[in-house]
């Protein structure tokens, strides 16, 4: 487990981004598995902008889908594709059958979970995850409690998550379940990446590093993987 503290938000999202690129170099056609969210969003400028200064071919890049709320999808303001879309995928010119990712309004969803596991199977693993952490330590959409043992799969949503999930939608939306990554296939990830930022999360980053490993708080998990890179502004790391 490597930490990597930075000075302000800024500087976190672009040391995240150069240790990306510097990740890529050595692959050959890399999948990222990439997460949506406030926090995240600056790397995704960082790592456009640096992509496109030093002219890198992404064509043969491949990009899966962290977890995406039932009954959305691209098509939804609001969605995690459509965060994704607008900041990574449209921004890099990503062609559609470079990316797997979850449809929340497909009605077989197990069906759902199948297909992008084996696009995950397909091309070879996922190199890079680039995760974010819940307020009540979640990953993905993977809750606390959640058996470990998971591979994708549909969830219910602990009232926190449909509380904080509000501030990516213009109006009230109802968010009841979710289809995510399990921490399963999250931890069969070469190398994962996880960034933190804002003082409102010190917190729950504490109890992620130092307490106890535990299904409770999902993120504690990630302590057990040797490729674990976590990236804290000054804020969120206020108390470690």
């Amino acid at each position: 487990m490597k930490i990597f503290k930075s000075d302000s938000y800024e500087m976190m999202s672009k040391q995240a981004a150069d240790d990306i690129i510097t990740l890529t170099l050595s692959l050959k056609n890399p999948v990222l598995c990439t997460a949506s969210g406030h926090t995240p969003a600056g790397l995704y400028k960082e790592l456009v902008s640096e992509i496109n200064e030093q002219k890198i071919d992404v064509s043969g890049w491949h990009f899966v889908s962290l977890d995406e709320w039932i009954e959305l999808n691209g098509d939804d303001e609001g969605s995690c594709r459509f965060h994704l879309d607008n900041q990574l995928f449209n921004p890099l010119g990503v062609a559609k059958d470079k990316i797997g990712f979850f449809d929340g309004k497909e009605k077989d969803l197990t069906n759902e979970c199948e297909n992008v596991e084996n696009f995950i199977a397909q091309h070879g693993g996922i190199d890079i995850a680039i995760l974010g952490l819940g307020m009540n330590g979640h990953i993905g959409m993977n809750e606390p409690g959640t058996p470990a043992a998971l591979r994708s799969h549909v969830i219910e949503l602990h009232n926190q998550t449909k509380e904080v999930g509000q501030k990516y939608f213009e109006k009230e939306q109802q968010l009841s379940k979710g289809i995510t990554l399990g921490l399963a296939t999250l931890m069969e990830a070469r190398t994962i990446i996880l960034l933190v930022s804002g003082g409102h999360k010190a917190k729950i980053v504490q109890q992620v590093l130092e307490g106890e490993i535990s299904e409770q708080l999902p993120a504690s998990l990630l302590r057990r993987h040797p490729g674990l890179q976590i990236y804290l502004d000054k804020s969120a790391a206020a108390l470690i």
